[in-house]
């Protein structure tokens, strides 16, 4: 054996001492492609015992262990390691999956680096592959990549070295509409999401120095133009060795919506409130407070504003009979509503008013409050009472009525509070309005025919119409019924 030969397998068997106790794996590869060597790091890293299992050369080391990307994509045979530095290529870091083919179940993540070992003459004299075990590594960015990907809050991920989206997750999408190839590579200039922002500069700022940036309002732009108010924050972490930023989001756009909503609602409500003609107040459900009062309420008890808005119902004391007010709210709290429940108001002057009440509870801003809605009957009171008193002086001499209207007449006086047909007057044509009055003139079919122009035909067929829409059967019902709310009181005297 030549000198120049012993020297270079002194020197292997050094290199190979030297190597055999490494934590990382090394395999040393003939310039041939043959494998020659390999420490018991590199032999775990693929669930051998001994050299021979990697195979020969790099053919039957193909045949032995299938190679993936970190990304799924399976390597050729031209892009296996050994084949790659055999080719002279140099590399520091890749990054494969390896898989025995006899047993899928198993693989193992490998970051791989080359070196060329060279001769006394200069020349390439072996190969070797640096392999370190990244399995781990790769089991823990793999779940991370679950977490990331199944978090229902919208994120995305910038590198900080070039200001780049090196990830984003579904939610994000969702929110946005953006699709992945339109945010991944993308700068963050490109897809800005601190527009906006209601501290800007300071998000900018911490974001350059890699620091956390603290949670805040933002438009965040869409990819259709228009914007989406946002909750962003930032927070700094490692990926792959890098530097990274992690931006996370909450959609406000929800709840500007409904806020916009209640807004609207609140506006219609008060508008309503206001405008109505019913005397209306709106009192605290634990305090009996007032909170607001309508115009129509101030002008019916002569109140002002200043005098009932933020006082008790029992300060004011408009509402007479402390028992009636305790009923009202008790009725209230019981089942939260009331309806037609009757009540006399104390105006300011001190004039009593008849009402009928009608109450609900309603939330305004959060707190429990009752809307009170006081309809003032005072002068049907009176009409109802002067057509009782009416049919009592005709009915103390009813010698010359038939015993049939007499009963109908005794019938109208026993009824003191009739209920009314809830149709009015607006619900009858023009033409059956004018039927209505003559009626109340006591003039018959044919003398409104006459005095309309009109068929009797005609005018039968607007009076049963008329009889219909407002549940009256008779012409004596119609005219208590237009007299009760006060129609057609001209005097007709001839």
């Amino acid at each position: 054996m030549s000198q120049a030969v012993l020297e270079s397998e002194t020197d292997r068997r050094q290199l190979q001492a030297i190597i055999s106790g490494l934590s990382d794996g090394v395999l040393l590869v003939e310039m041939d492609k043959t494998i020659i060597w390999a420490n018991d790091a590199a032999l775990a890293m693929h669930g051998v015992d001994k050299v021979e299992e990697l195979g020969a050369d790099s053919g039957e080391y193909a045949s032995r262990f299938a190679l993936r990307y970190r990304n799924g994509h399976a390597l050729t045979k031209k892009q296996y390691p050994i084949n790659r530095v055999a080719a002279g290529e140099t590399f520091s870091d890749m990054v494969v999956e390896v898989r025995p083919m006899d047993d899928e179940d198993k693989h193992w993540v490998h970051r791989v680096r080359s070196m060329t070992l060279k001769g006394g003459t200069g020349e390439p004299e072996l190969l070797v592959l640096i392999m370190t075990d990244a399995t781990e590594w790769a089991s823990a960015e793999q779940r991370f990549e679950r977490t990331f990907n199944a978090n229902p809050a919208p994120a995305v991920i910038c590198r900080l070295s070039d200001l780049r989206y090196i990830k984003v997750n579904t939610g994000f999408l969702e929110m946005t509409g953006y699709s992945r190839e339109q945010v991944i590579g993308r700068s963050v200039y490109e897809v800005d999401v601190l527009e906006n922002a209601e501290r800007k500069d300071l998000a900018v700022q911490r974001l350059n120095d890699g620091l956390t940036i603290p949670q805040m309002q933002a438009d965040l732009g869409l990819p259709d133009g228009s914007n989406k108010l946002v909750i962003v924050a930032g927070q700094p972490l490692d990926i792959n060795e890098e530097d990274c930023m992690l931006f996370s989001f909450m959609d406000l756009e929800p709840r500007r919506k409904i806020e916009a909503a209640l807004r609207q609602s609140e506006e219609r409500f008060a508008k309503a409130f206001r405008l109505t003609p019913v005397p209306t107040l709106v009192c605290s459900a634990d305090l009996r407070h007032v909170v607001e009062v309508n115009e129509a309420f101030l002008n019916t008890t002569g109140f002002s504003a200043e005098e009932v808005t933020g006082r008790s119902l029992k300060e004011i004391d408009f509402l007479e009979g402390r028992k009636t007010c305790d009923q009202l709210f008790e009725a209230l709290e019981k089942s939260g509503r009331i309806e037609g429940m009757d009540l006399k108001v104390s105006r300011k002057d001190g004039d009593i008013i008849d009402c009928v009440a009608s109450a609900d509870t309603v939330s305004i801003q959060g707190a429990t409050c009752y809307l009170l809605v006081l309809m003032d009957i005072t002068e049907r009171k009176r009409s109802e009472a002067e057509l009782v008193g009416a049919l009592e002086e005709v009915m103390q001499d009813a010698s010359w009525f038939t015993r049939t209207l007499i009963d109908k007449l005794a019938n109208a006086r026993s009824v003191k509070r009739p209920e009314l047909p809830s149709t009015s007057l607006v619900d009858l044509t023009a033409r059956e309005k004018d039927v209505l009055g003559l009626i109340c003139e006591g003039l018959a079919d044919k003398e409104i025919a006459a005095r309309l122009s009109l068929a009797p035909n005609t005018v039968r067929n607007h009076v049963a119409t008329m009889y219909s829409k407002l549940g009256l059967h008779s012409r004596s019902e119609a005219i208590i019924w237009a007299r009760q709310r006060a129609l057609f009181t001209t005097d007709k005297r001839k």
